[in-house]
Formats: C-alpha cells, structure tokens, sequence
C-alpha cells in the first residue's frame, strides 16, 4: 500500500511509518508532501493519509497519530502501548513530561533531522532508535508482568 503524510518528518511521522511497516504493511511506500498537497496525492495514488489534519489516523480525542493507528489496526501488544506513551508525551507538546523517556526520544527527533534533512534517509536511519525502543519496551513490559 501506499502512504502519505506530510514532509519535514518528526517524531509521530517517523513513529508512523515504523509502527505501519512493522505491524501493519510490510510492504508499505511512503510519500513526504507539503499539507496542502496531502489530499490530491491521497487520492492519485491510492495512498492512505496519516498524522495530517482532518485524515482519520491523526492526532484524535488526545490520541496522537502513532495511536490512532493503533486503534485502526487493532495492535495491542504491551510493548506496543508503552511505545505509544512515549510517543505521544515526546510528539504532544504540552504532554512532554508525562513520559520520562519523550524529552531524549524529542531531543533525538531534532537531531535526527538536522542530521538527515531528507525524510526517506531520516526514516532509515531512525527506524534503528524505534526497533531499540520496542525492544526496551518489551523487556520493561515482560518485567511488569
């Protein structure tokens, strides 16, 4: 399937597309656009439109993109929601210290960026720091059980 989203990827639009390649589309493409470019490109090509204003797997009732999915998908693995949580403080400003481990997962976003302008070169080097995340996660998780 093909994905869309807008461009100048951060945290929940680099979050996204590891949960959607990992859980839900192996196989997914992604397309960085400007927003307003969003829904045309949707449309054209048959892509699913995500973290963008006014698209069903989108910030929600408090819920941040990275959730959304979630719920679409059905996706409740433990290790999985406590991902979540840190997505959500470190994408959702004025939730940023609910989460102990959203400031260095922000901090690491900007770097990220700065380091790797490009979105689909951020993307492969940044699903690295969210297959170690999920990994910690797990451990944290099988740990509380």
């Amino acid at each position: 399937m093909k994905w869309v989203t807008r461009s100048h990827v951060h945290v929940d639009r680099v979050a996204c597309p590891w949960l959607i390649t990992r859980f839900v589309d192996n196989e997914a493409e992604f397309r960085f656009v400007p927003k307003n470019q969003i829904e045309r490109v949707a449309k054209e090509e048959d892509a699913i439109p995500f973290d963008a204003p006014g698209v069903e797997l989108s910030h929600h009732d408090r819920r941040c993109s990275f959730e959304s999915i979630m719920l679409k998908y059905d996706l409740k693995d433990p290790a999985l929601t406590r991902l979540a949580k840190i997505v959500h403080a470190a994408d959702v400003a004025e939730d940023i210290d609910s989460d102990p481990m959203a400031r260095g997962l922000e901090a690491i976003a900007v770097g990220y960026s700065l380091r790797y302008p490009n979105d689909e070169e951020n993307l492969l080097h940044q699903f690295e720091v969210y297959d170690a995340l999920y990994a910690w996660c797990r451990v944290q998780t099988a740990r509380e059980q």
